[in-house]
């Protein structure tokens, strides 16, 4: 039996139609385009992993997003969750890549978690990771890649905030949390800080790790602490002098904030202890990026140091270090901020057409446009110059080539600007130089 099929969109998933997808194709292009100036590569994994690649890398709550079934050859998998544990499945497969191995990918992942604001069930993340370099150089390049990406889109003010797990980690052996699943409890905890307000966190401390209140206060006053220069984070050494972890991170906290400052970077980032990354596979650095005024969007860029991870693939561990742009919700926010506008318009000139005796010269001039680099869309159906030009300008279209017969056969065209109502004629002959002046 057959019959119609609502056109409905699963929830927390959306098509993108021209007008959006262009603009956003441009995105993304600006975007590889900063990621491959730094000399990272592209690198493209299946939307498909088997389950067990991925099972064991998020946390219990990171898992309970996975989209996992069973296929049609009865093979448990799963839709990937992020980049970063295929790029270790890579890894562990090709271990005679040489190292440090620079990569960045553009592709969608799937998270079944509650749609939001600017925020899917289906987006894509940019990722960069540096793979098998232990040192802080590493961290601050991705920081620095990161931020360069913002610069490019034309964000106007943006700040990442930056910490180090091994600073947590000192701060939770001071406060006298032991054990893993404990110490996981309380980062799921801190992260939450943002969406729950302190109250909420140290009712979920209480309630999930059972700390006690004195334990938890000193916790959070020592993680609320600001902190904006690498002397401020080296004050921390005194209270953090009984945790060897602790001190580690302190150093290497110092030492990415002076790469930081050497590359004029400074007035970007902000030390935030509270910045603790829920994924239980963050070893070091971590660091979250959020719009200036506009911080209900959440983190739009975020990352870290993981040198454990790919030991899950392989028989030695292999240090790395990434960073993750969510394409989608920074987007929505460039949209809001009207640093970008939708628009469908997909090529540069509207090519009018008046009979169809004159698609034939009419295409011929439109090649040669499109040879000298100017996109052009012609008219497949001849109609009134009036309804052409509202096609036109609804299509978002300014500029318009109008050439009948007559001045087909005169080696002639016009070009309309509808912005500024104005029309002027040029002849083939010198399509180069018009064709120049219409890009510029």
């Amino acid at each position: 039996m057959s019959g119609k099929v609502k056109p409905v969109v699963l929830k927390g998933f959306r098509d993108y139609l021209p007008e959006v997808e262009l603009p956003r194709r441009a995105m993304l292009d600006t975007i590889a385009n900063v990621f491959e100036s730094f000399g990272f590569g592209p690198l493209t994994t299946p939307a498909i992993e088997y389950s067990e690649v991925l099972l064991g890398k998020y946390g219990d709550e990171g898992e309970k997003l996975l989209y996992r079934f069973q296929d049609n050859g009865e093979r448990d998998v799963a839709l990937r969750y992020d980049l970063t544990v295929p790029l270790a499945r890579v890894i562990g497969a090709n271990q005679g890549l040489p190292l440090p191995f620079r990569r960045y990918q553009i592709a969608p992942v799937w998270r079944a978690e509650k749609p939001g604001r600017g925020r899917f069930r289906e987006f894509v993340q940019c990722d960069v990771d540096i793979v098998g370099e232990a040192s802080i150089r590493a961290d601050a390049e991705c920081m620095l890649v990161g931020l360069a990406v913002l610069k490019a889109l034309g964000v106007p003010r943006y700040r990442m905030r930056v910490n180090n797990r091994k600073i947590l980690d000192g701060v939770l052996d001071i406060v006298g949390v032991d054990g893993r699943e404990a110490r996981h409890g309380v980062l799921r905890a801190i992260d939450k800080l943002d969406k729950i307000g302190r109250a909420g966190v140290e009712a979920e401390i209480a309630r999930e790790v059972g700390l006690d209140a004195a334990a938890t206060t000193q916790l959070l006053d020592t993680l609320a602490r600001p902190l904006s220069t690498a002397a401020e984070v080296g004050a921390l050494r005194e209270e953090l002098s009984g945790s060897e972890v602790g001190l580690v991170g302190i150093d290497e906290l110092e030492a990415l904030l002076a790469i930081v400052e050497g590359a004029g970077e400074s007035a970007h980032v902000d030390v935030d202890l509270t910045i603790a990354r829920g994924l239980d596979y963050y070893t070091g650095t971590i660091y979250e990026t959020f719009l200036v005024g506009h911080e209900n969007f959440g983190s739009v860029m975020s990352g870290g140091r993981y040198d454990t991870l790919l030991g899950m693939f392989r028989t030695t561990d292999v240090p790395a270090v990434g960073i993750s742009l969510g394409v989608d919700r920074l987007y929505a926010a460039l949209l809001e901020l009207e640093i970008v506008k939708a628009s469908p318009r997909a090529a540069d000139v509207f090519v009018v057409l008046f009979d169809e005796a004159d698609y034939p010269g009419l295409i011929r001039v439109a090649q040669a446009l499109r040879a000298h680099g100017v996109k052009s869309e012609l008219s497949l159906k001849p109609a009134k110059l009036g309804k052409q030009f509202k096609l036109a300008q609804r299509k978002g279209y300014r500029f318009v080539m109008l050439a009948g017969a007559d001045e087909l056969k005169r080696g002639e065209v016009a070009i309309k600007d509808l912005e500024a109502s104005e029309q002027k004629s040029y002849q083939l002959a010198d399509i180069a130089d018009w064709a120049s002046e219409l890009l510029a």
